[in-house]
């Protein structure tokens, strides 16, 4: 009668990098060619990790380099108390416990939540990384996944068609530090919807379909300008991070040569110690160069690597883009095309950094921004402002936001001229920037109109630098008004409602005589007036155009 395992392929699916468009990682799908195994896994913790570690063993047998992922029921996870078939397939593989994350999945109904938790803390403790998976599609708890702190987290691709759902998960990744992939993607449509959701990473059959070969030849669809979201502190380095090709610090140079020469899209070696610290970072061409001399591979073959290797450059999970390109700025200039290492809190290597691939991003990133610049006063429009509002909506901050604009702006242009009117517009633009912090952010959203985003807590001296001071064109005096709406957590749903919030205090605010300020609350009624007085009944047929 034939093993069970003999009727259980496994095919690999990449995971897809949505900034870098590389392959990160391989998950690895048990495929059985005729029964139901994987219902009988779910009710079997023996046989599910059995069949993790046979994941495992399948991937050794095809050579590849990738982190991967394997799945295991939560049921699973809390029965064994561990799983001591992965951890020895692992071992047996040559394999470093950080290079494999392990996708716990649903059902957790009658899972006992304090077994699997200290199942997990015994694996991540060992090493492993842990994801969520199937987020969206199953019966997690919200209160087990934020006590599980994953390193990944993956929503069902339908979760999409619910963005405040999304936001809320791209929040919670926010706070625990993880990473937010989406699954099942199929088409562009859902592939741009994940990345303006904040999705890092991907998988789907639009990208690549799950295959017996590992593949990295991977299909990611151009984005639309516009379409990535850029905090203004810079990318987070998570973005852009690539597999590393991991050796122990016992590792031969012929042993780093044999990966090199084997892999030609491995830039680099890095060397790291039983613990998972890097030691050494081996450069491709300078090693390479280095063992083709004369005499190299006689002197260097059977040498530890380390001694070819350099110091290696390393940033947290939490940098920056810009973090990262100051650590090569400020290093050795003749190391500038070497990889920087992303390390954990515990300094294991989560994978690298490519130079070539922050350049690029950066750079289209300022290209778009310029794009939007109002070419008066060089400040960014409408969009960067509803952006940002959204954002703040999704991480349940407290925000105001502010309308500003001259007071009868058209008989400024009649009476002085179109250039007196430019320059007073640039001069309000600079003044704003001038008062506004580092949380402030201030567009021009065309002719005389500006949107001000800031905490609430800077909106008094912020009104007080442009109410305050002198305004005139043309040896005339000028006022100005400024409506600002507040929004508490809750309030409002996204940069819609909150302008429609806006509008109206807006028009209150123009109704005033004089410098004024007029402030309200979203969802709430009526406003206060903090700048101005009422003006007097104007006769029937006299309007004063703004």
């Amino acid at each position: 009668m034939p093993s069970w395992t003999d009727i259980v392929r496994f095919a690999f699916q990449p995971v897809v990098n949505l900034t870098t468009g590389g392959v990160t990682a391989l998950e690895i799908l048990a495929r059985p060619e005729s029964g139901d195994i994987l219902a009988q896994a779910r009710r079997d913790p023996e046989l599910d990790g059995r069949l993790a570690a046979l994941a495992i063993r399948a991937a050794t047998r095809k050579e590849t380099l990738l982190p991967l992922h394997v799945n295991v029921f939560a049921g699973t996870l809390a029965d064994l108390g561990g799983l001591s078939a992965l951890r020895n397939e692992v071992r047996e593989a040559g394999r470093l416990p950080w290079e494999v994350t392990v996708d716990i999945g649903p059902p957790y109904t009658h899972v006992p939540q304090h077994a699997l938790l200290e199942a997990v803390a015994a694996v991540r403790g060992e090493g492993f990384r842990i994801c969520a998976d199937g987020i969206g599609d199953g019966d997690v708890p919200l209160r087990l996944l934020t006590d599980l702190a994953p390193e990944l987290m993956k929503l069902d691709v339908s979760l999409l068609s619910r963005p405040a759902a999304v936001r809320a998960m791209r929040t919670l990744c926010e706070q625990l530090g993880a990473l937010l992939s989406v699954e099942g993607v199929e088409t562009e449509l859902q592939c741009a919807a994940a990345v303006s959701a904040g999705a890092q990473l991907a998988q789907g059959e639009l990208f690549a379909p799950p295959a017996r070969l590992p593949s990295a030849d991977v299909y990611v669809p151009a984005l639309s300008p516009g379409v990535r979201s850029t905090p203004r502190s810079g990318p987070s380095v998570r973005q852009f991070v690539r597999p590393a090709a991991l050796l122990p610090t016992t590792a031969s140079a012929g042993q780093v040569r044999a990966l090199l020469t084997g892999s030609p899209d491995v830039s680099g070696v890095l060397l790291v110690d039983p613990s998972g610290k890097l030691v050494r970072s081996v450069h491709r061409s300078r090693f390479l160069l280095a063992m083709s001399g004369p005499y190299g591979h006689a002197l260097y073959a059977d040498r530890p690597a380390s001694k070819l290797g350099d110091p290696p450059r390393t940033v947290g999970v939490d940098a920056t883009a810009w973090e990262v390109l100051d650590v090569v700025a400020d290093g050795d200039r003749g190391r500038t095309s070497d990889d920087v290492a992303v390390v954990d809190r515990h300094g294991r290597c989560v994978g690298v950094v490519r130079l070539a691939d922050l350049v690029r991003a950066l750079s289209e990133n300022r290209v778009e921004e310029a794009a939007g610049l109002n070419p008066l006063t060089r400040l960014p429009g409408s969009d960067a402002i509803t952006g940002e509002v959204d954002q703040r909506i999704a991480d349940g901050r407290m925000f105001a936001l502010s309308w500003l604009d001259i007071d009868h702006f058209k008989q400024v242009n009649d009476r002085a001229g179109f250039a007196a009117g430019d320059e007073l517009i640039r001069a309000v633009g600079r003044a704003l920037q001038f008062s506004a912090s580092e949380a402030t952010l201030v567009g021009h959203i065309g002719g005389d109109d500006f949107l001000v985003l800031a905490d609430p807590d800077i909106l008094d001296p912020l009104a007080a630098s442009v109410l305050d001071a002198p305004w005139a064109a043309g040896g005339r005096a000028v006022t100005l008004s400024l409506a600002t709406v507040l929004c508490a957590p809750g309030s409002v749903i996204d940069h819609r409602q909150a302008a429609a919030s806006l509008a109206p205090l807006k028009q209150a605010a123009k109704a005033l005589d004089g410098a004024s300020w007029v402030l309200g609350r979203a969802g709430l009624p009526g406003h206060e007036i903090r700048r101005g007085a009422r003006a007097p009944m104007e006769p029937y047929g006299q309007t004063l155009t703004g």
